[in-house]
């Protein structure tokens, strides 16, 4: 599996090629925001690893670029601990954000696991409720055979609800996977991005019959 590798941090970078390398990654570099980019396009790797403080173009701007025309899961790598600065990265297009400094077992296991989100389970690459078809290899939406444009974070929690539908996802599960940890305060997120989801994919925002509030305790997708 090919992996990009973006830091400005060239002791980082030798040190987590090597390891990368040896648990079966085939890792390209880059240095800065700029090459980051350029080596995407020509590399098409099935894997992002980035840093946010980068020269040339910041990391946001990076991820909002990638996202224009490839669903490579990206892993913020970054110094910036603040929420906001997770929120950026996550809302752009990140699928995952981790903290440096790092344990390297834990990057390993979220890149196994972007992985296999990246592939879906088998037999369910589509997913379909009244006439809204989502289709979670390629990442798109249709309803009555025409696009909706999702934002980023609208698409991770569609996609969460569609790899497990019919199953009750709380809030807590659907906070870690869309925020990247538990710890994240519900400030009405949560019921933000299903109220835009129900506004652009049910027939009645008003009385949903699919994308479902479990009062106390999270959402359900009813097929």
């Amino acid at each position: 599996m090919k992996l990009l590798l973006a830091d400005d941090d060239p002791q980082l970078v030798r040190a987590l090629r090597i390891t990368l390398s040896a648990h079966g990654y085939d890792v390209v570099t880059a240095a800065d925001g700029r090459e980051a980019l350029t080596l995407a396009a020509s590399e098409r790797p099935d894997l992002v690893v980035l840093d946010l403080g980068m020269p040339l173009l910041d990391g946001v701007d990076v991820i909002r670029a990638l996202r224009g025309w490839t669903p490579a899961p990206v892993l913020v790598v970054s110094g910036r601990t603040g929420s906001a600065d997770k929120v950026d990265a996550l809302d752009a297009g990140a699928d995952d954000y981790i903290t440096k400094p790092f344990q390297i077992d834990e990057m390993l296991a979220r890149l196994r696991a972007l992985s296999r989100r990246a592939t879906g389970p088998t037999g369910s690459a589509a997913v379909s409720f009244g006439d809204v078809t989502v289709d979670l290899a390629m990442k798109t939406v249709t309803r009555a055979g025409r696009p909706v444009h999702l934002t980023p974070t609208e698409w991770r929690m569609l996609e969460q609800l569609c790899r497990h539908p019919g199953a009750l996802l709380t809030r807590q599960d659907l906070l870690k996977e869309i925020w990247g940890s538990e710890q994240v305060a519900d400030s009405g997120y949560l019921r933000l991005y299903m109220s835009q989801l129900r506004r652009k994919l049910e027939s009645d925002p008003a009385a949903p019959v699919h994308l479902i509030t479990e009062a106390g305790m999270g959402y359900r997708l009813v097929p």
